[in-house]
Formats: structure tokens, sequence, C-alpha cells
């Protein structure tokens, strides 16, 4: 009897956990264009991309709407960002961020894209990679967006993006439309603040006659200086987010920097497939009378897929 309640017991703890396992199993590969997923920056990707709570510049675009509102309003931002991506794609990212004098609050224009040099159509019968029909294809995802935001008080500030999403192979494509939402407050203690974002709520999608939903993803986190001096600055970050088609994730992060002009930063990627120990660097150096410019690079372990590498520079003026 005690040995049968033992194993029931046991069942009970093992069989949920395989439940949700399978639950989990049976959500990836349902969701249509994940190259969404795909983080923005050097910087953030270095700080393992635990930025919801960071969200101070451009990338903000991305990560969370709010922080754009937080942008110096006599200054403008210009963003471009270049990732390695595993199995030779490219994915290239620019933000702009401005404002109006008579109107409060900033705004944003970003477009992403994640391509691929043209391939060689093959057949059946034209197997011959390096020939095959004579033709060649080549597929790509886009998404532009425009995002407003404003700060309602000192502490908080909320923003939106509308996004339009393209995605071709050869000569299919379709289109849809997403949108993002963000807020951003400031606790007051070591320059504490938290993060929220949702993106990519929208609407299902078409393709080859298939229609799938696009992945809507929640983020929250924080951040706060650990140590900050004259000359000296260590900011740690931390976030959860929960993806529709996998299992909650975290993400961790810190960014040393030594007088404002040098920065070396660190993260890691937890619960991720793909995705593990990201690190990097970057530069702050001034361009002209009234420009300066930020320099970032950053490196994340892809495990069996290999790294990633990315690119940013940034323009302030």
């Amino acid at each position: 009897m005690r040995r049968t309640l033992v194993a029931l017991g046991f069942a009970g703890l093992v069989v949920p956990g395989m439940a949700g396992a399978a639950q989990i199993f049976e959500k990836v590969g349902t969701f249509d264009g994940q190259f969404l997923k795909i983080g923005v920056g050097a910087r953030a990707a270095a700080m393992g991309g635990a930025f919801v709570g960071v969200a101070d510049d451009a990338t903000a675009l991305f990560w969370n709407a709010a922080g754009i509102a937080r942008i110096d309003s006599d200054k403008s931002e210009l963003s471009l960002n270049h990732a390695s991506w595993p199995a030779e794609l490219s994915f290239d990212q620019v933000g702009y961020v401005f404002h109006f004098k008579r109107i409060p609050g900033a705004f944003g224009v970003h477009a992403r894209a994640l391509t691929m040099d043209p391939m060689v159509e093959t057949t059946a019968f034209q197997p011959d990679p390096e020939v095959g029909t004579g033709s060649t294809f080549d597929a790509g995802m886009l998404s532009a967006g425009f995002t407003y935001a404003r700060s309602f008080t000192d502490k908080f500030s909320a923003g939106v993006t509308a996004n339009f999403i393209h995605e071709g192979l050869a000569d299919l494509s379709q289109q849809t439309f997403a949108f993002d939402v963000g807020t951003l407050y400031d606790v007051g203690t070591l320059g504490m603040k938290i993060g929220m974002a949702i993106a990519n709520i929208g609407s299902q999608i078409k393709f080859i006659e298939r229609q799938a939903r696009i992945p809507a993803i929640f983020r929250v986190g924080t951040s706060a200086a650990l140590i900050q001096t004259a000359d000296q600055k260590l900011v740690g970050s931390f976030e959860f987010s929960h993806p529709p088609d996998n299992s909650e994730r975290v993400n961790v992060g810190a960014e040393y920097g030594f007088h404002k002009y040098a920065f070396l930063r660190g993260g890691y990627n937890i619960n991720y497939d793909a995705e593990g120990v990201a690190g990097g660097v970057g530069f702050h150096f001034p361009v002209s009378v009234a420009g300066q410019a930020d320099l970032d690079y950053a490196y994340t372990d892809m495990k069996e897929l290999g790294g990633a590498h990315r690119f940013s520079i940034k323009f302030i003026f």
C-alpha cells in the first residue's frame, strides 16, 4: 500500500511536468514571423537581451517604445545595427528618434530586415546546386514602423508602435500589421527603472494557403545602478519574457562604464534553445562640435549554431 501511494505521488509530480513539456513542444513551430524575436542592437545583445528596463537609446524602438520619451528633447538619435546571423543570414535595422518643438513627446521610425543571398533554384530533374535550373531565388522578412512616446510625469512614460510586416519567398509574399506597447517607470532609488512591453500584437498572417499567428511577446524587467561614481558606473539589468510558442525565459546583464567613454558588457540568456552567454564592448566619442557617436560590438554564443556577431553605430545630434 505504501509503495502504491509513493508511486501515485511520484506520478502526480511527474505527469504535470510532462504535460507542460508536451504543451510547450506542441506550440513550437506554430507561429510565423520568427524574425520578430531577434533582438536589436549590439549594446542590448551584449547585456544578454535584458534591456526592457534600460531602454534609454534609439534601440528602445524595438525593446520598449516608452524609452524614447527619455531621450533629450533637444537631441535626435540615428541608430544603425547589423547582425551576422547563423546560416549566412543578415539581420539589419535602422531607427531614428526625433522631436517636434510644439508637440510633447518623442517620435521614432524604424525598419528591420532578415535577408539571405540569392540561391540557385534546383528541381528533382536538375539537382546540381551549382547550375540548377539556371534561375535564382531569395527570401526575406521586413518590418517597418512608427512610434510615439511621452512622459506623463517625471517618473512614468509610455509609448506605442504601429508596425507593417512583410514576408517574401521567391515570387510569393504576404503582409500584415502589428502593434507594440510599452511603459517605463523610475523608482527613484539607485536609478532603478521598471519596464514592461508587449510586442507583436496583431492578426494572423496567411502564407501559401496556410494561416499562422505572429509571436506576441510579453517582457517585464528592471535595471539599477549598482555602482555610480564620478568616473565609473555599473548598471545591472534583469528581464523576464513570455513567448507564446515556448517556455518562459530570463535574461540578465550588466554594463560597466568608465568615464562615459568606454564600456564593457556581459549577460546571459537563460532557458533559450540556441542562445547563451553574451558579451561586448562599446565606445562613445565626439564627431563634431554638436554631435556624438557610439560604436558597439557584441557576441552571442548560439550553441550548436555557432555565434552571432553584432555591430552598431549611433549618432546623437
